[in-house]
């Protein structure tokens, strides 16, 4: 994976203004609420189109102001897991997995069903409904839907947020198999210093809409930047 980025974006009184290099395979964005992190990240989905700057993913272009460039989410074979599940109240577990069928695109190859939900725990829970699952058991089923849509990019914006300390503790180990076994980059976002030092080898440190450092733990090098 290489993303790299140089944009500035302002929503209100709040402005994010970040240049780097994401080079994975697991590149986590830290730091507190309100320090930009969410933002970053759905400037990378595309649900958040940036005033000016630059955007590449690999050897392709998504957002280039000055060039007006923009490539639209559909299109960037991104798997997006928010805080919450998000799944369809009114299919099952098998068919809100499925119904990511509908959404890829020729060029990916998705994992098979059974591999996906034997690796997160829940081929048990196929058929039943999300009403029916605690909340741990929806972020995994959410993170199968999103594997299963054969992305070549998975977001996570703090997908143990909405959780209690025994359900975070009971998915963490889940998203490190994820990391483990699937060859998909992934970009996390987390306010927890201990998710990030667990899942990331790249941490992205932000505050204010400002990346102050960017650590490369597989090298044990930080490379500090300026505004």
């Amino acid at each position: 994976m290489n993303i790299t980025f140089d944009i500035d974006h302002r929503q209100g009184e709040f402005s994010v203004a970040a240049k780097g290099a994401l080079h994975g395979p697991v590149s986590v964005l830290s730091g507190p609420s309100g320090s930009g992190k969410t933002t970053l990240l759905n400037i990378f989905s595309g649900l958040v189109r940036p005033q000016a700057g630059r955007l590449t993913f690999d050897d392709t272009v998504w957002f280039d102001a000055a060039a007006k460039i923009f490539v639209p989410p559909h299109r960037r074979r991104i798997g997006y897991v928010f805080q919450e599940g998000r799944l369809l109240p009114h299919l099952s577990v098998r068919h809100n997995l499925t119904f990511s069928h509908w959404f890829r695109r020729p060029t990916g190859v998705a994992p098979a069903l059974t591999d996906v939900t034997d690796l997160l725990g829940i081929t048990p829970l196929l058929d039943r409904g999300p009403r029916n699952l605690s909340g741990g058991e929806r972020q995994r089923v959410a993170l199968a839907r999103a594997l299963l849509a054969s992305p070549a990019l998975l977001l996570m914006d703090e997908p143990l947020a909405s959780l209690d300390e025994a359900r975070r503790d009971e998915v963490l180990p889940y998203i490190e198999s994820v990391r483990d076994h699937f060859k998909v980059p992934i970009v996390y976002v987390t306010h927890s210093s201990e998710e990030a030092e667990r899942l990331g080898n790249e941490i992205v440190r932000l505050r204010n809409g400002r990346i102050e450092e960017i650590e490369r733990r597989d090298t044990s090098t930080s490379l500090a930047l300026d505004g």
